[in-house]
């Protein structure tokens, strides 16, 4: 929830897991590659991340680890609070939000509250997405962490998007019937569902390591397709261009809006497919 306040804006959310306080905290920075869930969005640059890491102490960072041997990585922040069990806080390197993660003895373990805080005239360039993934990620990997194993598990190499009038309802009903866990919370508004700050809705479940993304229905500019197949590819320039030396059409040449360089191709009987860059870690 984005709310007002005197001095800027701010976002809050919590959630309660069965661990101790310490434990908690333990678990948010020393297994944050655990817990982070891998995704074509989940990333600054998604095509290229190999780890999630979280330096300990004030001035530590939280960082994207990329693809190459002298460990490229993306600052996303500087630690400014280190109180183990008790609080953790840091400053965006990316934007001007500032992040609060509390961790308050409960009944059923520890309250996790995450509060980001933008100052009147700052931006928020997706510095505020801690609250919105500590929830339902923070808090899925601990309810499961006795029983899974410590490994980072990245998505398959196929996956599917589908197409709705109703998205939002679709997501639901797809969730209630099939039994299919989203990787958020499912939107609760009407359909057609409106935009946010950083985009269009995007409602993902997994089925296993698969993905499958619910989107709005497709505009004729882009197809209209209900169904389309989503490949992760070693790469995605050297992949276009033998699609298109044995006739394929390239529908959408390759690019990168969302830090993942894709491009999407139409087959032999005009269904499209979307072909992205596959992460070092995705086999």
């Amino acid at each position: 929830m984005i709310e007002d306040v005197q001095a800027g804006r701010s976002a809050r959310s919590e959630v309660a897991v069965p661990v101790d306080p310490e434990t908690a905290f333990a678990v948010f920075v020393e297994e944050l590659d655990l817990w982070w869930v891998r995704g074509p969005i989940n990333h600054h640059a998604a095509g290229r991340v190999v780890e999630m890491r979280c330096e300990p102490g004030v001035g530590g960072r939280l960082l994207e680890v990329y693809d190459r041997p002298d460990s490229e990585v993306l600052e996303l922040g500087v630690i400014t609070v280190w109180e183990p069990g008790r609080r953790l806080a840091w400053t965006s390197s990316l934007d001007d939000v500032e992040t609060e993660v509390t961790f308050e003895p409960a009944a059923s373990g520890t309250e996790v509250r995450v509060t980001a805080r933008i100052p009147a005239g700052g931006a928020d360039r997706g510095g505020t997405a801690w609250v919105r993934v500590v929830p339902p990620w923070f808090g899925a990997w601990c309810r499961r962490r006795d029983e899974a194993p410590h490994a980072m598990r990245d998505i398959a190499r196929l996956a599917l998007t589908l197409r709705y009038e109703r998205p939002a309802a679709a997501a639901r009903w797809l969730a209630a019937a099939f039994g299919f866990e989203a990787t958020g919370p499912l939107p609760e508004g009407e359909d057609p569902l409106t935009e946010g700050d950083h985009g269009h809705p995007w409602i993902e479940f997994r089925i296993g390591n698969s993905s499958l993304v619910v989107w709005p229905r497709g505009e004729a500019t882009d197809g209209g397709d209900r169904c389309r197949p989503w490949v992760y590819v070693d790469d995605v320039a050297a992949h276009a261009r033998q699609a298109a030396g044995v006739g394929a059409t390239v529908v959408e040449p390759p690019a990168a809006p969302w830090g993942l360089p894709m491009y999407v191709a139409e087959d032999v009987e005009g269904l499209r497919w979307t072909f992205l860059q596959a992460r070092p870690t995705m086999r």
